[in-house]
Order: structure tokens, then C-alpha cells, then sequence
């Protein structure tokens, strides 16, 4: 039995998420006592590397069928392989497309299904695991008797740990995806040169106290400073000031940075949400009672276009004594 990681690229690169994975699928398989097969499908770059993060065999598939993400046909590949290589447990990194993906793999290979792990199983027969809930307000421990599992965990919270392996690196030709047909990639919007929110130590967002797009520039310059992502509150992209792909919370993205940054947003139970699992939350308002500051660990009662400028020069200062 090994374990089998689905290793995401993003327009044919790895980025963090993938390592987190890699990672993670690593450490089970140890708990466990098998080995580690990670699979990529379209990616370009160089899948040795994934040897470094504990994985001792990668399959490659390319296919100009599967270039373009579909959950049906990604979600076929990931469950062939994972009968051709005996592998009863599945890993994902629960990503936008890792969200699509499990419940069908769930499906296909009558497996159980842990969503948003956070750590390693407490106790392998009966498998355990503790997972986030109720939008990261509480913990919930799963358990399964069923063989086969597919455990997605919540990027950011594994971390990523080097574990040099000595790899072997399969092609393998899957030349009849089942797609659906209803469901076709019309275009992809990239960005370019940001930091994936999902990814990101650092996050700086802000809401309405902005008062208008044309003001952004600062929490842009702020976020450059820090090494950080930029986000903004759900009415912020609705109004498109700010593009959906920054929306945090509930129906937005869920976040969990080493530290979130929040500009003028009050602090609606739909946005804490998407980013209460923050592990240290500073909140900048002009308003003391905003409920935000109930959440925060620490707080700027301020307004936000005196703060922010007196916070980019002293990290100007502090980076020029540094």
C-alpha cells in the first residue's frame, strides 16, 4: 500500500501548496510505514524536485486532452492512478481545484472522505483525523474504518519540510479522459506577480474605509514592504474596486496567515469567517466599536490614512537601518 499525493501546478509550475502536500504525504507515509508516490498532470517544471520533499517516485502525465483543468478528467487520471499504484489513501491540498476534485476521486473509488485536515491522523486503525469546522470556528475529529481514504488538508497549515529522497520518475500515457461535458474552460485569468492568498505568510486587506479604489495605492506599498499578499472585504469587490480573486471570507477565499492586516473593514461575521484562522490578526478602524477588535490581537483605533502612511515609513526606517 502507498500513499498518493495529486501534486497541483499552477500553469505548469509547483508553488508552495504543492511542496505542502508533498510534504504532508511524506510524513503519513512514515506514520504508516510505505513509501510515497506523487502524480503531476501538465506540469513543466522539473519533477525531481518533489524528491526533495520526501516523495520517492513521481508519475507524470501529459496529455494535450487534460492541458486545461476539468475536475472530471483530472478526478479519472488521479483514481486510475491511484488503483495501478495499490494506493488506498489519497492526498490533495484542498485548494479551489482540490475542493472539486475529492469528492468525485470520493466517489470513484467508494472512498471516505476528510476534508480540511490540519495534521497528521491521531490513530491509523480506526484512522482519526482532526479537521477544521464550521468555517475554522471549531475542531471536529473524523473517524473511518473504510480502507480507502482521501484526505484533503488546508493549505498553510502543514507547513513545508525538506526531506531529500532518492526518486524515480514514471511516465504515464492516459489517452481517454472521461470529461463532462457540461462543463468546459472557456479562459483563465492569471495573475501575474502576486502573491497566492492561499499561500501567503503575510496578508494585507482592506474594506469600504478606503472610501475609494484610487486609494489602494497605500495598502499596495504596505503589503510590497512586507513580503505580503494583498485581499479585500466581500463589498470591496462587489462594487469592483478590487478584483473577486482578492475577496476574502466565507464566500470568498479562506485564509491562514502568520498574520493578517485589516484596513478599514468592520469585521462581519461572513469575512472573520474566511480568515479567523489567522494566527495573528491586526485590525486598523476609526471606529472603536467596530467588531472586528473583538477577533484581533491587536488593534489601531486610528484613521487609516494617518496610520498606514506612519506604519510604510517606519518599516522604510527600520529596513534602511536593517
Amino acid at each position: 500500500m502507498a500513499v498518493l499525493v495529486y501534486v497541483e501546478s499552477w500553469n505548469g509550475s509547483f508553488k508552495k501548496a504543492s511542496y505542502e502536500a508533498v510534504t504532508y504525504a511524506s510524513q503519513l507515509s512514515k506514520k504508516i510505514g510505505t513509501n510515497t508516490i506523487a502524480l503531476t498532470i501538465s506540469n513543466k517544471d522539473n519533477p525531481k524536485v518533489l524528491g526533495n520533499y520526501g516523495a520517492s517516485k513521481v508519475i507524470t502525465v501529459n496529455n494535450n486532452l487534460i492541458e486545461k483543468f476539468n475536475n472530471k478528467s483530472y478526478a479519472n487520471v488521479i483514481s486510475q492512478i491511484a488503483d495501478k499504484v495499490k494506493a488506498d489513501i489519497v492526498v490533495i491540498s484542498n485548494t479551489n481545484n482540490g475542493k472539486s476534485l475529492s469528492p468525485i476521486i470520493a466517489a470513484l473509488r467508494n472512498s471516505s472522505l476528510i476534508s480540511n485536515a490540519i495534521n497528521l491522523p491521531e490513530s491509523i486503525k480506526p484512522f482519526v483525523m482532526k479537521t477544521k469546522a464550521f468555517s475554522s470556528k471549531a475542531f471536529a475529529n473524523y473517524t473511518t474504518t473504510n480502507e480507502k481514504i482521501i484526505i484533503s488538508i488546508t493549505p498553510n497549515s502543514i507547513g513545508v519540510k525538506e526531506n531529500e529522497n532518492s526518486i524515480e520518475i514514471e511516465n504515464y500515457n492516459f489517452s481517454d479522459p472521461v470529461s463532462d461535458p457540461r462543463l468546459k474552460s472557456i479562459s483563465t485569468e492569471n495573475i501575474i506577480g502576486k502573491i497566492p492568498l492561499t499561500e501567503a505568510e503575510i496578508v494585507v486587506s482592506a474594506g469600504r474605509g478606503l472610501k475609494g479604489p484610487e486609494n489602494w495605492g497605500m495598502v499596495e506599498e504596505l503589503a510590497d514592504l512586507l513580503g505580503a499578499a494583498t485581499a479585500c472585504s466581500k463589498p470591496v469587490s462587489d462594487i469592483g474596486w478590487r478584483s473577486h480573486s482578492e475577496h476574502v471570507g466565507q464566500t470568498g477565499i479562506a485564509i491562514n496567515p502568520q498574520l493578517y492586516i485589516a484596513i478599514g473593514i468592520s469585521g462581519a461575521i461572513q469575512h472573520l469567517a474566511g480568515v479567523n484562522a489567522s494566527k495573528n490578526i491586526v485590525v486598523i478602524n476609526i471606529d472603536p466599536e467596530a467588531p472586528f477588535f473583538k477577533a484581533a490581537d491587536y488593534g489601531i483605533v486610528g484613521d487609516a490614512f494617518e496610520v498606514v502612511p506612519n506604519l510604510i515609513n517606519a518599516l522604510k526606517d527600520y529596513q534602511t537601518k536593517n
